[in-house]
């Protein structure tokens, strides 16, 4: 990164009401609530000099006050994740924030480390991950494709299997996106300002509107794949990986 060392923070947008699977963050994976494995990742990335949950949910502050984790709390009429990001930087002083979601349990402390060493020089605005997507994931339209640059920078993101291999020679290289954000302020002060997007509205990705209105994403290769929780099996599937992990919770 150029320059002094910026301040960077991450937020965990933790949102109680979940269509799929109901009050999902609170839900216990491993022995402790699912919410929990995601602060115990962003805490012990060095990179951050705080960490804060955004939620709208009393519940949600009552787990934080009793871990003894900082919370704000934020409108329940906000629509995204990044909105209630943006909220935060409207009372949190920081030059990066990391958008760290709520229901990804196994994201490790390497996964932010990753999109912050793309901070390169001031033209990088916003950064995120990729890893490489396995064979079942590439038709799967709950797992986004990304498609980048030869710098680095998302061309698109779509739940279509992107590139199309039309001679079917296996000559595609497809990678899945991981739904962790850095933005630069202004970077999220700029989303927060744009109306949704045509393309992010037919895809139903809000990074779109970023590519739309010709702000570049850079993307950082990770090796870790994480499984997003939107589902009881999702949830199922995390919760064997942890344990063969070896990582129970202690539940306090």
């Amino acid at each position: 990164m150029s320059g002094t060392h910026p301040r960077i923070i991450g937020v965990i947008p933790a949102r109680l009401a979940s269509t799929r699977l109901p009050r999902k963050v609170l839900r216990d994976v491993a022995g402790q609530p699912m919410l929990a494995w995601v602060y115990g990742a962003a805490e012990a990335c060095p990179q951050l000099a705080e960490v804060i949950v955004a939620t709208d949910s009393v519940e949600v502050q009552q787990l934080c006050r009793e871990r003894g984790w900082r919370s704000l709390m934020t409108s329940s009429d906000l629509p995204s994740g990044t909105d209630r990001l943006y909220a935060v930087s409207r009372v949190v002083d920081a030059d990066i924030y990391v958008n760290i979601q709520g229901d990804e349990p196994l994201l490790l402390p390497e996964h932010i480390t990753a999109i912050l060493a793309l901070f390169t020089s001031e033209e990088i605005k916003v950064t995120t991950p990729k890893v490489r997507c396995s064979v079942e994931d590439i038709a799967n339209p709950n797992a986004v494709k990304v498609v980048t640059a030869i710098d680095g920078r998302a061309l698109y993101f779509s739940r279509s299997t992107i590139p199309f291999d039309r001679d079917g020679q296996g000559a595609a290289t497809y990678w899945k996106h991981l739904g962790l954000y850095a933005y630069r302020r202004a970077a999220l002060e700029r989303f927060a300002a744009l109306a949704p997007s045509e393309l992010e509205l037919s895809e139903r990705l809000e990074q779109l509107r970023l590519l739309e209105n010709g702000i570049s994403i850079y993307v950082a290769e990770t090796a870790h794949d994480t499984v997003g929780v939107d589902t009881e099996a999702d949830l199922q599937r995390v919760e064997a990986i942890l344990l063969k992990r070896g990582a129970r919770g202690s539940g306090g």
